[in-house]
């Protein structure tokens, strides 16, 4: 696993195990902004077939606000992104560490930020979990 991200795995195929995600961000004050499928543009754009690959973007407004008042440019490290791959009819959900990534702005108010970011998340893992 690599330094950026932490991840789980949901016993459910990829569309169900997203409708719990969404869900349990929800529990936490997060909600999906944006949902890229990969897989589909793929299909799409070269016609080749990769499994269930979705790249999700939670957000907390409030959290976001902060941010972005800080620093205007920090919109372009937003949302948290989740990534949602099926494998052999499960799905893993890889997490952006918000501390690792938010890290580099090296700012008072981004480091407050993406640590509460990262509890929530860490959060919503846990309960993914049970």
């Amino acid at each position: 696993m690599s330094n950026f991200v932490f991840s789980t795995q949901v016993n459910q195929p990829i569309d169900a195990a997203i409708d719990t995600l969404k869900t349990t961000l929800m529990n936490h004050h997060l909600g999906i902004v944006s949902d890229v499928n990969v897989a589909g543009i793929i299909k799409t754009k070269l016609d080749e077939e990769i499994p269930a690959y979705r790249i999700l973007g939670a957000c907390n407004p409030k959290m976001a606000k902060e941010m972005i008042t800080a620093i205007p440019e920090a919109g372009a490290l937003l949302p948290c992104t989740i990534v949602a791959r099926e494998v052999a009819g499960n799905t893993i959900f890889d997490f952006m560490d918000p501390t690792s990534v938010l890290g580099i702005a090296k700012n008072e108010i981004m480091d407050k930020v993406a640590a509460e970011a990262t509890e929530k998340l860490k959060a919503v893992i846990v309960d993914l979990e049970k």
